[in-house]
């Protein structure tokens, strides 16, 4: 037996319509309008976080405010389906502190799901913190590309 979904498919892509400028254009003063996007129980999951609540996904967002000077996120492409989407997306950073002078980025890929009412009940991120991230950390960096040139066939 089938599941019905929740939502068609035009309703969630007027709803991806909406979210798409609200992360692109996302400021540390704006945080609290996920209150507008998401539930009060919404999941949101990545390679270093796993929260089930509003609230503590706000805390992840100013965290990252904090964490690096200039974070801002573009949507490439967004695969829309009845009740849930896939958006992919580069994330443009500069570290705090660590050659903050370079301008970096990485990419993902978020799966999003809906309640009926058109809120976010989960956003669950994937991207490769080895590669993306850990990689370009000054230390952390080099003892990766040494251990991935030993392991490379």
């Amino acid at each position: 037996m089938t599941a019905t979904p929740t939502m068609t498919r035009t309703q969630t892509e007027d709803i991806v319509q909406q979210l798409i400028p609200f992360y692109e254009n996302l400021t540390a003063a704006q945080i609290d309008r996920f209150n507008d996007f998401y539930a009060e129980d919404a999941q949101f999951r990545d390679p270093f976080n796993h929260v089930t609540n509003l609230e503590a996904i706000k805390k992840i967002f100013r965290h990252m405010f904090v964490q690096v000077n200039d974070p801002a996120f573009t949507v490439s492409k967004s695969i829309i389906g009845e009740g849930d989407a896939i958006l992919f997306w580069q994330f443009h950073f500069r570290f705090r502190g660590l050659g903050n002078k370079c301008p970096q980025s990485l990419e993902g890929v978020s799966h999003l799901a809906f309640a009926p009412d058109g809120k976010v009940t989960l956003h669950r991120d994937y991207w490769d913190a080895a590669e993306e991230l850990y990689s370009r950390l000054p230390v952390v960096g080099l003892l990766m590309r040494g251990l991935q040139r030993m392991i490379r066939a």
